[in-house]
């Protein structure tokens, strides 16, 4: 079904590569109830639907396009939610995932479209090379930030608390994780994150308070509260959407739809380009279908109660494990599934999150490393290639937005060949996605 062998891969690896993937990515299942839970949201009801549109995002990676790519609600995206949607704007969290749900379905209907094709073809060669480099960089930083070797407590990065638990261990895991690439170990990256987590068990268990939180009663995880997504499944509230003007409703939507088209053609372009999945075209076989199953996630996590779903760049780390097909997506959308019966053993995480950010921030930290060797392909002495790439490449760590990366590049590389007088370089649909996203960041400051 997979078409392992026509791949080069084999049932272990993509196991592997599955088990890197979540383990890289699982943050999500405390984290985001914990996002979403301050917009008024049961927390219960939102873990959930983070496991499950998690698992439907991964099924359909898995089945519609066997490629190594795993989904679940997106860090940035849920911050916009509750921060930009719910505070800011003012918008109910009812409203807001009414918002989400149109976003997704205006997605869709672009990946269902002849748009997804061009989309991808419209992005020029080096700007694909840097798309790959800066998530390396982009990918690297969510690790040393995660993990507490870079802290943004005084507003600027600055170097963490290095005597502190999840940064020492974060150091000790990129070290044995470099030593097994060193040695050229298969699975290298999973056999770091398992090599870190024996080290960082023995003070969690002795800790005392490791055994109290495992059994601890009423955990928002717990079995007897699963009950708590009625709260917030299909919790739409089309009626109130003008409460605030149509300018606010179009910033919100807008901002919504370009972010998740742009992580996820970033994420797939970058990651795929970097593990040497694209063909002589520059394009990512059944990426199209990638998409559409990143929409359709986005509509069914909106439906259950949770901000948008998008294509994890931790997926990264299952294909620098050797993840190949989708049969690695299938992996990591059953342990979502899992996630929610074994639920009390992330109630221990969200109680020791320096344990699963200081095993699982290495992995990210090295995959960084592998994704750099983009940068190679793009042409630096030509500057209209070299300054779009070089913004691309340092806007997405910067911005801390893959899309935010993109938008700089493809905003600067028009207007320099344009400038040049260069107009017939630019892919029509280029010109049309700049306009987009200075027409996004208009909306944003008004």
């Amino acid at each position: 079904m997979f078409k392992l062998k026509e791949h080069n891969t084999t049932v272990r690896a993509e196991i592997i590569g599955g088990l890197t993937t979540f383990f890289a990515m699982s943050y999500i299942i405390f984290v985001n109830p914990g996002m979403l839970s301050e917009a008024g949201m049961n927390p219960v009801g939102v873990a959930m639907a983070t496991c499950i549109s998690a698992a439907v995002g991964c099924i359909l990676t898995a089945f519609l396009a066997n490629v190594p790519f795993a989904q679940a609600p997106g860090m940035g995206l849920n911050a916009f939610f509750t921060y930009t949607c719910c505070f800011a704007m003012g918008y109910t969290w009812q409203q807001s995932l009414t918002i989400v749900l149109i976003s997704g379905v205006i997605f869709l209907i672009v990946a269902l479209s002849p748009l997804r094709k061009m989309l991808i073809n419209a992005i020029p060669k080096n700007l694909k090379s840097a798309i790959s480099a800066g998530i390396g960089l982009f990918i690297t930083l969510i690790g040393l930030k995660n993990s507490g070797v870079i802290n943004f407590n005084a507003g600027l990065p600055a170097l963490g608390d290095i005597t502190s638990g999840a940064v020492l261990l974060t150091i000790i895991g990129i070290i044995i994780t470099a030593v097994f690439l060193a040695f050229k170990l298969k699975g290298a990256l999973f056999l770091g994150i398992i090599a870190t987590a024996v080290i960082g068990l023995v003070p969690t268990v002795l800790g005392s308070d490791f055994f109290g939180t495992f059994v601890v009663e009423g955990s928002i995880y717990d079995i007897k509260n699963l009950a708590g997504i009625a709260d917030v499944a299909f919790k739409f509230d089309f009626g109130g959407l003008m409460s605030h003007g149509l300018l606010p409703l179009l910033t919100a939507i807008v901002s919504f739809t370009l972010v998740d088209c742009f992580d996820t053609v970033g994420t797939l372009i970058g990651t795929a380009g970097n593990a040497g999945m694209l063909d002589e075209k520059g394009e990512l076989h059944n990426g199209d279908k990638a998409l559409i199953a990143d929409a359709v996630a986005t509509c069914v996590g909106a439906c259950l109660g949770t901000s948008t779903v998008t294509t994890f760049v931790e997926s990264s780390s299952g294909i620098g494990a050797g993840a190949k097909t989708g049969l690695s997506s299938l992996v990591v959308a059953v342990l979502f599934i899992l996630s929610i019966f074994i639920a009390p053993i992330f109630s221990v995480l969200a109680g020791n999150s320096w344990f699963l950010f200081g095993i699982t921030s290495p992995a990210l930290v090295i995959v960084g490393v592998l994704m750099m060797k983009g940068v190679k392909d793009i042409d630096w002495n030509d500057m209209e290639e070299a300054i779009p790439s070089f913004l691309t490449v340092a806007m997405m760590p910067f911005a801390y937005s893959i899309s935010e990366g993109i938008a700089f590049g493809f905003i600067s590389y028009t207007l320099i060949k344009v400038l040049k007088g260069k107009f017939k370089q630019v892919p029509v649909l280029l010109y049309i996605l700049s306009v987009l996203f200075i027409v996004k960041y208009i909306l944003a400051g008004l």
